[in-house]
């Protein structure tokens, strides 16, 4: 009998022909990109542009032997660039050995295949080349299952007439078999099929994500879950605060698998901290629709700490781009459940430093403002932490209680269900309690210390 091979060996294994193909495949990006600004106002930068297409070609391992920049006034519906453009960049493609074209944009089927009709080689746009990535970085069964139904949708809307090898006909013989199905209407059947298959699938496994929600809100504790764009460092951030070894990588979409782990915050109350798939700017559509349950813990978190990589060129615009999704799933970007953090402070020139440490100083009775930090060196977590503990607290409500010395169960319960934020012993030997505690958990303190006098908080 063949041994059994542990899931990450074996994905690995599966991954390897991949990534031998990838290497062997010279590769071509261009980014033509309108001279308009995007559709936050924000003046996205054409050079971060092109360089964040490279990178998302380099994620899956491919050979970028070359990147073009390209401006369009207009975009044109048969091949989205212009015809002399076009033929240029064939010139180009043949005399470097291009294999594969990204194009930094969306394409419609028609403009794919015009493009790889002529300059002969395949043409991907950028929402195939994301869903590539996704389908390599995909571990867990439901993000395989939500994968492949985002690719099942866009592979659905490529199945055009004019694909040759679609063209057969295959039914019955003469009258008796009528005029037939065609292969495209097979293939769309076919996709279809499988596509309800992973909604039925993808149904248990949220059924599942939401009993585990349940079971955490029994016991219960804050929720506090990493957003930001892709390679902000959220993942190197999960790590320090949970000392976790979660994939941490200097590559886009390192992390796709959600991830939770306990904290502990300053004052010794357990939080959960998630880690999520980064945000990116122009994110298919059908990715946000498939991802939206393990995004769920997002929506239903406490704290949302959006991490920022402060020290990149085009900071707003992806900042713009995270809250732009966010508002997607139905969060304002100005509620107060976001802690904004402003990451790779190792990256910042003394100068600079200084400058955003002034802008992040905390302001308002709630503390609010970002948090300067490096998730790789470990500047400023402290900061945070105490950030995030105060944000919890705006919500809970302060008591005293006074327990005798006989009282070891109730004080035992304390400790397990509540904020113990000052202990002392009186004389007598009373102690005198300060606790925190959270409000669904309220009614069964005052039930159990009715005599406790309310100091401060939401009630």
């Amino acid at each position: 009998m063949e041994p059994r091979i542990p899931g990450e060996i074996r994905l690995q294994r599966q991954a390897e022909p991949e990534a031998a193909i990838a290497a062997e495949t010279r590769t071509l990006v261009i980014g033509p990109y309108p001279t308009k600004r995007d559709a936050h106002g924000e003046p996205r930068l054409p050079l971060a542009r092109l360089d964040e297409a490279v990178g998302l070609a380099a994620a899956i391992e491919l050979d970028v032997a070359d990147r073009l920049l390209v401006t369009i006034q207009q975009i044109r519906p048969s091949t989205f660039l212009g015809k002399g453009r076009v033929e240029e960049i064939a010139g180009q493609i043949e005399a470097d050995g291009i294999r594969l074209v990204v194009m930094d944009c969306a394409l419609s089927p028609v403009q794919q295949r015009n493009l790889e009709k002529a300059w002969g080689v395949k043409v991907i746009d950028r929402t195939g080349l994301i869903l590539e990535i996704f389908g390599r970085r995909a571990s867990t069964r439901e993000g395989t299952l939500q994968v492949e139904h985002a690719h099942l949708a866009y592979q659905r809307s490529r199945l055009v007439r004019s694909w040759t090898h679609l063209e057969r006909q295959r039914g019955g013989f003469g009258f008796l078999g009528g005029p037939g199905e065609t292969q495209i209407e097979a293939d769309r059947r076919m996709i279809q099929e499988r596509m309800t298959r992973i909604e039925r699938e993808l149904e248990t496994v949220t059924r599942t994500r939401g009993l585990h929600r349940r079971s955490r809100r029994r016991v219960p504790y804050p929720i506090v879950a990493l957003v930001g764009y892709t390679n902000a460092g959220k993942s190197t951030l999960f790590n320090r605060l949970t000392r976790a070894e979660v994939l941490a990588e200097n590559m886009l979409f390192a992390t796709l698998d959600p991830t939770a782990r306990a904290i502990t915050l300053p004052h010794g109350e357990t939080a959960i901290l998630s880690d999520t798939v980064g945000f990116i700017s122009d994110l298919p559509t059908m990715l946000i629709a498939a991802f939206r349950a393990t995004l769920e813990d997002v929506i239903e978190a406490d704290i949302l700490l959006h991490v920022r990589d402060i020290a990149h060129e085009d900071a707003e615009a992806q900042g713009a781009d995270v809250a732009q999704v966010l508002a997607e799933l139905g969060i304002e970007p100005d509620t107060d459940r976001i802690i904004e953090v402003w990451n790779k402070a190792d990256l910042l020139d003394a100068a600079e430093r200084e400058r955003l440490l002034n802008l992040s100083r905390p302001n308002g009775a709630k503390g609010s403002g970002p948090v300067l930090l490096s998730a790789l060196t470990g500047e400023g977590i402290d900061r945070l932490m105490s950030r995030i503990e105060a944000r919890i607290a705006a919500s809970r409500t302060s008591f005293a209680v006074i327990l005798e010395p006989a009282q070891g169960a109730e004080l035992h319960w304390l400790y397990e269900n509540a904020e113990v934020l000052d202990r002392r012993e009186d004389a007598s030997g009373d102690l005198h309690l300060v606790i925190r505690v959270a409000p669904e958990k309220e009614p069964r303190f005052l039930n159990r210390f009715g005599a406790a006098r309310r100091l401060r908080g939401a009630g």
